[in-house]
């Protein structure tokens, strides 16, 4: 792996984590929200990613086809939750039913948290990554002088 290919394995991860963040602030953001759109509470969502052999030309794909190379990182997509609503019982609250009974949000602050601090240290382990493949592309510059 040169240090090209370092370097853009990083920053694709770098993306999926951003992905993963925003994904985590919304279900953090819409906790208590009862009403949605689509009708019903707020459903958690998830971020899929996969790994995928960078591929940009026939060589590429010979190469990532000959070793087992993984050079890059994809969200594939976002899926919904679907693990049951919590019911909580709050007959003065306007969504509730006729039992006083209101479907809330499928999301777990604690678990949201946890996925927070993951993707904070994932992201955090790339950008060590990208700034020590700098410092071994300047180191080798070094030795040409």
């Amino acid at each position: 792996m040169n240090l090209l290919d370092a370097l853009h394995t990083s920053s694709s991860a770098l993306s999926a984590q951003r992905v993963r963040m925003n994904v985590i602030s919304s279900n953090l953001a819409n906790a208590n929200t009862t009403r949605t759109p689509e009708g019903g509470p707020y459903r958690r969502k998830e971020v899929v990613m996969a790994a995928y052999p960078a591929q940009q030309s026939f060589e590429d794909i010979l190469k990532a086809r000959l070793t087992d190379r993984v050079s890059e990182v994809k969200v594939v997509g976002i899926v919904n939750d679907t693990r049951p609503f919590v019911s909580k019982y709050d007959p003065q609250h306007p969504d509730a039913n006729e039992e006083g009974y209101v479907l809330m949000p499928n999301v777990n602050i604690v678990r949201e948290m946890v996925n927070m601090m993951s993707a904070t240290r994932n992201y955090e382990a790339n950008v060590t990554a990208i700034n020590a493949t700098k410092s071994m592309a300047l180191k080798a510059l070094e030795i040409g002088r």
